[in-house]
């Protein structure tokens, strides 16, 4: 009776992080390590082979005999001394043409440095566009009532100076002379005055 082997244990491949990852970036990205494990492994096997086979190679040519070694050296030193065929110093026909044509037109820019251009052309967007622009327009607004506002005191001001300036003319006329009469030519200067402003304002 054959000795019955045992039965081939099925490897089951290797997994990276949880199972039961939902659709999205975290499985992309436990998918992407695995592919790069398995590439990883995949070039560390071919090395070793490439390893092992020049490794054969030159365990073989160590064997040989001192003469077979010097035999090969030979032929390559005969090799190499043969003469090496001359270059072709003839133009090739596409620069013979552009050296006939001159300097090519300067051709369109290619489609990279247009779609980089017209990105940064184009302007950003503002979420709070209408908000800033009514803020703006308020400031503006505060800025003309507070304008007139001034404008207004200075007025006002301007107006009670002038009154102040009356009055004390005003006074000045009235009080009596060293002989007790009223300055009337002092008086009659700030009625034709006050007259004129009447005048102007009608």
């Amino acid at each position: 009776m054959a000795p019955t082997r045992p039965p081939k244990k099925q490897t089951k491949g290797f997994s990276v992080g949880p199972a039961n990852l939902p659709d999205g970036t975290h499985k992309r990205k436990v998918q992407k390590i695995k592919k790069d494990l398995i590439y990883k492994a995949k070039l560390k096997k071919q090395y070793a082979k490439l390893k092992a086979r020049e490794q054969a190679a030159a365990a073989a040519t160590a064997q040989k005999s001192v003469h077979d070694r010097e035999d090969g050296a030979d032929r390559t030193q005969e090799e190499s001394t043969e003469p090496a065929p001359e270059p072709n110093l003839e133009p090739h026909p596409d620069r013979l043409k552009m050296l006939e044509n001159g300097s090519p037109e300067p051709g369109p820019e290619p489609a990279s440095t247009q779609h980089h251009d017209r990105r940064g052309r184009r302007s950003r967007p503002q979420p709070f566009k209408r908000e800033a622009e009514l803020g703006q327009r308020k400031r503006e607004e505060a800025e003309a009532r507070r304008k007139a506002r001034e404008e207004a005191e200075k007025e006002r001001a301007r107006k009670a100076a002038e009154r102040e300036r009356i009055r004390k003319l005003m006074s000045k006329a009235r009080s009596s002379g060293p002989n007790g009469q009223r300055k009337l030519g002092r008086e009659s200067t700030v009625l034709l005055e006050k007259a004129k402003r009447l005048v102007g304002k009608t």
